[in-house]
């Protein structure tokens, strides 16, 4: 990657792999792997009896990794596992933050990536085949040597390089954090989305925004933007569903954030099941699934778009332009001709290489 080029304009990535109909790209963001002393506020929501128990009590509903990788394994894909890195309150961030309850729920429960169980989670995942990336703690998206420090601290535990990641809560600032990871060595981002409705908001197919190696894949479902699968398990599958019909019909790469504190039953009810289902039905309609920086691999930098496309986030939008190669729009066509002419096939991706709220 060459951090210095930036003459060359934006396209869009229509590649898939393998002759995939579509791909669907699986991540989890590590925010806080510890529930801790949030037990105490959620005690004050809904269940204080359960939640009480899980503060006194040695149990740790947020440990998922093992869970997460059984079921994955069993279902013979991988995903990326992003870890946050978030700054200490009182000795890394301004007095004036210190007494707002903003700031108290960023960094309560902050862990630190090199203790000894955090470490041993990340080799494990590592060594499993999964893919490990970096989560811009909250104040990052304009902090270029902090984003430095944080992906240097993970590497060292990785004992390798990273590929890409993203940002905590989707803090983007649209291009100059997708300039600071390009020159701290990050070759995707996956910050473009949102944190409150689900959808192919900004195109169907990754793009680099500076016309070079750097990717950016849109965010299309987080998981607490879906309707809640433990009160309403249909209107959670139906929106998930149409998703995938969507992404199939446009060869799309659909990327997904299910949280690992999602996968406990016991507190956020349906999301497992949820999220076992959407794999299988994406397998089913021939998809390729795998982690954002398997497909990064696969990409071919002469497969571009020329369209119009919005790039931005929750708050911001900015209107670029893409270039392209002609044909590509043919080569769509055919892929089309041939999913109504032949049943799916089951395809998954090789193994290689995953809060918003409290």
């Amino acid at each position: 990657m060459n951090p210095d080029h930036t003459s060359a304009q934006p396209a869009r990535i229509t590649a898939l792999p393998d002759g995939a109909e579509f791909a669907l790209c699986l991540t989890h963001d590590v925010d806080r792997p510890y529930k801790g002393f949030r037990s105490l506020y959620y005690a004050t929501q809904e269940r204080p009896g359960y939640h009480l128990r899980t503060a006194l009590d040695r149990s740790n509903p947020y440990w998922q990794f093992a869970e997460i990788m059984e079921l994955e394994d069993d279902l013979g894909v991988r995903s990326a596992f992003y870890f946050l890195n978030e700054q200490h309150l009182f000795r890394d961030r301004p007095p004036r933050e210190w007494l707002s309850p903003e700031h108290w729920v960023q960094h309560l429960g902050r862990y630190e990536v090199d203790s000894d169980d955090i470490a041993a989670a990340i080799r494990d995942l590592s060594t499993g085949g999964w893919e490990v990336g970096l989560h811009g703690s909250y104040h990052t998206q304009h902090d270029r040597d902090r984003l430095r420090t944080e992906k240097v601290a993970l590497e060292n535990v990785l004992g390798e390089q990273i590929t890409g990641g993203r940002q905590h809560h989707l803090r983007l600032s649209v291009p100059e954090t997708w300039e600071h990871y390009r020159e701290i060595g990050l070759s995707y981002d996956t910050s473009l989305g949102s944190t409150t409705d689900c959808g192919f908001h900004d195109g169907y197919h990754p793009i680099r925004p500076f016309g070079d190696e750097f990717v950016v894949f849109p965010l299309t479902i987080m998981d607490q933007a879906l309707p809640d699968p433990a009160t309403s398990p249909d209107a959670a599958r139906r929106t998930c569903e149409r998703l995938l019909i969507d992404a199939a019909r446009n060869d799309a790469v659909m990327t997904v954030l299910w949280h690992p504190r999602f996968f406990n039953e016991r507190e956020f009810p349906g999301h497992r099941a949820l999220y076992r289902w959407l794999v299988e039905r994406a397998l089913e309609l021939g998809a390729w699934v795998g982690s954002p920086g398997t497909l990064y691999e696969t990409i071919d930098a002469e497969t571009v778009e020329q369209q119009s496309v919005s790039i931005g986030t929750d708050s911001e939008r900015e209107l670029v332009s893409t270039t392209a190669q002609t044909g590509t729009e043919e080569s769509r066509r055919g892929r089309g001709n041939r999913r109504e002419e032949a049943a799916p096939q089951l395809r998954s991706a090789s193994s290689s290489g995953g809060d918003t709220s409290l």
